[in-house]
């Protein structure tokens, strides 16, 4: 969770900032939610009632992160939160607009792990009109623990830095050095439908700024 002091020192304009609390304010009604056992893309698309455990989690949420309670009361009321969450935001890449990335790790992950150097990704890119179903197989694989540690997937808000329309979905693993891991995660993702070459990067690499460029290669894997 982002510190007051940290976010006090951003230099944010007002739509960043309610961007940055619903998006901070998902991750937390996320582990809370899984914590007990429950999903959020799961309670959304079996249509169950959770206003009561989302207006507690929007009051925990207050407390906890005080500096993001007025942004993130700029989406309404609870139940206002949670019908941008039955409409798709947070759930679907072509319904979320005011996050980057959707992300699902699988259960029992730690929450930093896909971030550790020693992690890397496969890369899928695809066009928007294949993304959300594309999603949905590669989000169901990881928490059924098929996949690697966890997954994520860039939506529809506008991206400065996209360099074309398509969407890109990370499958990550935890250590780039287990090839045997690395593949067993790639012939799944072939029993998905994924089944153009694709490439694996290293988390190091993206960390020391290594990005594709004509006649550059940055990925380790290519299968």
């Amino acid at each position: 969770m982002y510190e007051d002091e940290q976010i006090a020192d951003e230099e944010l304009t007002a739509d960043e900032l309610t961007d940055l609390a619903f998006g901070m304010f998902t991750i937390f009604a996320e582990q809370h939610l899984e914590a007990c056992g429950m999903r959020l893309f799961e309670i959304v698309e079996s249509g169950e009632d959770i206003l009561e455990k989302i207006t507690a989690l929007c009051e925990a949420f207050s407390l906890e992160c005080p500096l993001l309670a007025e942004p993130l009361s700029m989406f309404g009321t609870p139940a206002d939160i949670l019908s941008f969450y039955r409409f798709g935001e947070a759930v679907l890449p072509t319904k979320t607009t005011h996050s980057y990335w959707i992300q699902q790790s699988k259960p029992g992950t730690p929450a930093d792990a896909c971030g550790s150097e020693q992690a890397g990704k496969w890369l899928i890119f695809l066009p928007s009109s294949d993304i959300d179903e594309a999603w949905i197989k590669v989000r169901n694989a990881t928490v059924a623990g098929e996949l690697g540690i966890g997954a994520k997937v860039s939506t529809f808000r506008d991206n400065e830095d996209s360099r074309d329309d398509k969407k890109v979905i990370y499958v990550f693993t935890a250590d780039w050095a287990d090839e045997a891991d690395v593949m067993r995660v790639r012939e799944k993702l072939k029993e998905l439908g994924f089944v153009d070459r694709i490439g694996y990067k290293r988390n190091l690499d993206t960390y020391a700024g290594e990005y594709r460029e004509k006649g550059k290669r940055v990925t380790y894997y290519s299968v």
